[in-house]
C-alpha cells in the first residue's frame, strides 16, 4: 500500500537551480535528491549511527530506484540490473524561476583584502557573477527562483517507510535548501501540510543527534552534532530575506577570518586551518591536495519564516571526516571546529542554541 503525502513547497530565499539550458526552473530532481540525503541521515538515527554502509546502500537503491546494485534480484531469484523508483514525486507546475533580473545587497567589510562587498555576492558567487566594469552584481544563469514562490509537491511512498520518510521530510522543512550555494542560506525552502495525513507525517520527529567528535569516524554526514548541547545556532529575527543573507554572510566571514593565512606565496605546502573549514579558497591553494579537490563546508546555513512574517537564520554543524584522499589530520580538525564553535557561542555574535 502507499501513503499519499502533499506540501506546499515555498522558499525563503532565491533559489539558484539550473535546467539543461541554465536557467532556475522547478524540477522533481532536485526534491528528490535532498530527501535521499536526510533520509541517510534519518536511516543512521535509526541504526544509532552504527551503519553497515553496503546495507545501506542496498536499502536506499530498492527505495529510491537504482542502476547499480549488484545484490538486487527479483521474485524468482533473477539479477535485476535496474530498478524503478518506490518513491513517486510531482510538482503541480515546472515553471521557469520568475527572479529575471537580481538587485544588489546591502556590502559586507571583508577584513582580509579591506574592502567592502555585496554581501549577495559573497555568499552566492558562482550563480551570481560580478561582470567587468559593473558594480552590481548579475545572474549568472538566465533565471532563478525568486523568494517566496511556491508550487505543490505531492509524494507516494510505501507504508512500511512512511516513518523514516517522514523524519526526512522533517528535516528537509528544518534544515533543507536546494540549488547552487544552498550550504550558504540560499534556495532555502519550507513545507506546508496540505491535509491532516500530511501533517502528521511531519509530527513526532527531533534532530539526530551525535557527539560532533564521533560523527568524524565516518566521512559522510550521518547526524547533526552536539557538545554538552545541539550544535545548532539561532540568529535574531530580520525583517526580510536580504537583511538575514547580510547577518549569515558577517557570521560567514568572521569564522572564516579567524583562521589567519601566513604571509608565504600560495600555494601552501600543506593544508592550514583554514582549508579544513572548505575548499578550494580563492588566492590560497595548496599543493597537498589535487587541483580538483573540492571540500565543501560541514556548517551550513538555513533560512526559516516566522509567523509574523520576517525571517530567522539557522546554523546548524553537521560534521564528518573529509574523504581519505585528503590524507585528513583529525587532531586540525577537531580543533577547527572547536574554535568555529567558540566563535558561534560568543555572545557578540548575538547567536542563541536551539534544542531541536
Amino acid at each position: 500500500m502507499m501513503k499519499k503525502l502533499e506540501y506546499t513547497v515555498r522558499f525563503i530565499t532565491p533559489a539558484f537551480l539550473g535546467n539543461a539550458e541554465q536557467a532556475g526552473q522547478w524540477r522533481t530532481p532536485p526534491f528528490k535528491a535532498l530527501l535521499r540525503q536526510w533520509w541517510r541521515v534519518a536511516y543512521a538515527a535509526d541504526h544509532n549511527f552504527d551503519v553497515d554502509i553496503a546495507d545501506m546502500r542496498q536499502e536506499e537503491g530498492l527505495l529510491f530506484g537504482h542502476a547499480w546494485l549488484e545484490s538486487d534480484h527479483d521474485d524468482k531469484g533473477n539479477k535485476v540490473a535496474a530498478r524503478k523508483s518506490q518513491v513517486r514525486m510531482r510538482l503541480d507546475r515546472w515553471g521557469i524561476g520568475k527572479l529575471i533580473r537580481w538587485q544588489g545587497l546591502p556590502s559586507v567589510l571583508r577584513p582580509e583584502v579591506h574592502q567592502a562587498v555585496g554581501s549577495d555576492l559573497y555568499l552566492g558567487y558562482g550563480p551570481l557573477t560580478l561582470p567587468r566594469g559593473e558594480r552590481q552584481p548579475k545572474l549568472k544563469a538566465k533565471a532563478a527562483i525568486q523568494a517566496g514562490e511556491s508550487a505543490r509537491i505531492s509524494l507516494a511512498v510505501p507504508d512500511d517507510n512512511e516513518s523514516r520518510i517522514g523524519r526526512a521530510l522533517w528535516l528537509m522543512h528544518h534544515y533543507g535548501t536546494l540549488g547552487g550555494r544552498s550550504r550558504n542560506g540560499w534556495g532555502s525552502l519550507s513545507l506546508e501540510p496540505e491535509n491532516e495525513e500530511s501533517k502528521k507525517a511531519l509530527e513526532g520527529h527531533s534532530a539526530p543527534l551525535q557527539k560532533w567528535t564521533m560523527c568524524l569516524n565516518t566521512d559522510w554526514p550521518c547526524a547533526i552534532g552536539q557538545d554538552e548541547r545541539a550544535l545548532i545556532w539561532q540568529t535574531q529575527m530580520s525583517n526580510d530575506w536580504k537583511d538575514l543573507m547580510k547577518k549569515l554572510a558577517e557570521i560567514k566571514i568572521g569564522l572564516r577570518t579567524q583562521f589567519r593565512f601566513p604571509n608565504d606565496r600560495p600555494p601552501h605546502r600543506a593544508p592550514l586551518s583554514r582549508h579544513w573549514l572548505s575548499y578550494p579558497i580563492t588566492r590560497h591553494q595548496t599543493s597537498a591536495w589535487d587541483g580538483s579537490a573540492r571540500l565543501p563546508n560541514a556548517l551550513r546555513f538555513k533560512a526559516r519564516p516566522t509567523v509574523d512574517g520576517k525571517v530567522i537564520g539557522v546554523v546548524v554543524h553537521v560534521p564528518h571526516l573529509p574523504p581519505a584522499a585528503f590524507q585528513p589530520d583529525r587532531r586540525t580538525i577537531e580543533n577547527v571546529w572547536q574554535r568555529v564553535h567558540a566563535f558561534l557561542d560568543d555572545p557578540g555574535q548575538q547567536l542563541t542554541r536551539i534544542p531541536e
